[in-house]
């Protein structure tokens, strides 16, 4: 007998918008995926190149909404801090077009899966923000407050992004928690020590001496080098949280959160080695740099065990007549 061939699914909108229908995936896929992990690795990317503009002194190597009152690019009549400043914009671009990408891609089955679709606009909104918010931060000359705010708002857009790739690898529907409670409540006060880190590494940042450019004095008014001590308290506690996470984990056979907490020990060893060299060597801009990004890391590090503290619900199978009858 000749093969039966089933005949395709009739598209739901005509030219164009049918094939694009067609196109667009139905369920988490390879290409959602890979839009997804460019879009967080783009959000840590930023943190860095925005880091770079600051402790290479170019924060103000372009004027605004263009690079000179004439031209969209650096001209060869401006240094290298055009550049730097420039490069950075125009990586932001990319972070906008990675998440408009992620938008499209899983807006055929944004009513199955709203978590991921709010999550995508979030990062996409986010991304907005920072633009409007860089602008500013030229206009008003580099304040010390609005860079502190420009920052944490990449941070959580990395946390955002870092979410979604857990939760794209998992069912949609109700959550139960994994973990015994004592060690859920453990966990959610890590993740509490480890923002206090953040918000005092930043206001620690700001009183520093790397202000984004050589003509801004402004600082945020703070005792810099009291800060510095201020800022390591929740750190060593944030360290030694991990480390009791890690010995509970170990000894109750937690595996759903155990790889979550080893990754995230090891980065605040290496996040802790970076900040004592920095202080201990007058704060150079690489060092800086550098604990810059790995605060990002851990921040999407932690994310990723926050969320593993509860895992999808197991659903009861249906009664074999109900099966039957349907």
């Amino acid at each position: 007998m000749p093969e039966i061939v089933t005949p395709p699914a009739p598209r739901t909108r005509p030219g164009f918008l049918g094939r694009l229908h067609d196109w667009l995936p139905d369920r988490v896929d390879l290409r959602v995926k890979i839009a997804a992990w460019a879009s967080f690795v783009l959000e840590v990317a930023i943190v860095g190149t925005g880091g770079a503009v600051r402790l290479t002194d170019s924060g103000l190597g372009c004027e605004w909404p263009l690079c000179t009152p004439d031209s969209l690019f650096p001209t060869a009549e401006q240094s290298y801090h055009s550049l730097i400043e420039f490069g950075n914009r125009g990586l932001s671009f990319f972070v906008g077009l990675a998440a408009i990408a992620v938008i499209v891609l899983i807006s055929r089955f944004r009513a199955e899966r709203r978590d991921l679709w709010a999550m995508a606009w979030i990062v996409f909104a986010g991304v907005l923000v920072q633009a409007a918010v860089g602008g500013i931060l030229v206009i008003f000359h580099l304040h010390p407050n609005m860079v502190a705010f420009h920052y944490l708002v990449s941070l959580v857009l990395v946390a955002v992004s870092a979410a979604f790739l857990v939760r794209m690898g998992q069912p949609s529907g109700p959550r139960e928690r994994a973990v015994p409670k004592a060690v859920a409540i453990l966990v959610h006060i890590t993740s509490f020590v480890l923002a206090l880190t953040v918000i005092f590494g930043v206001l620690t940042t700001g009183a520093g001496p790397h202000s984004g450019d050589p003509a801004v004095t402004l600082r945020n008014g703070f005792d810099a080098t009291v800060l510095e001590h201020v800022h390591s308290w929740p750190a060593y506690a944030l360290f030694a949280l991990t480390l009791a996470l890690l010995v509970i984990s170990l000894a109750n056979n937690l595996t759903v959160i155990r790889s979550a907490v080893i990754g995230l020990l090891a980065i605040e060893l290496v996040q802790i080695a970076v900040g004592l060299y920095q202080a201990r060597n007058a704060l150079p801009p690489l060092a800086v740099g550098v604990h810059m990004v790995l605060a990002a890391v851990l921040v999407a590090a932690c994310t990723v065990l926050v969320l593993r503290v509860k895992s999808p619900a197991e659903q009861a199978p249906l009664p074999a007549d109900a099966g039957a009858s349907s």
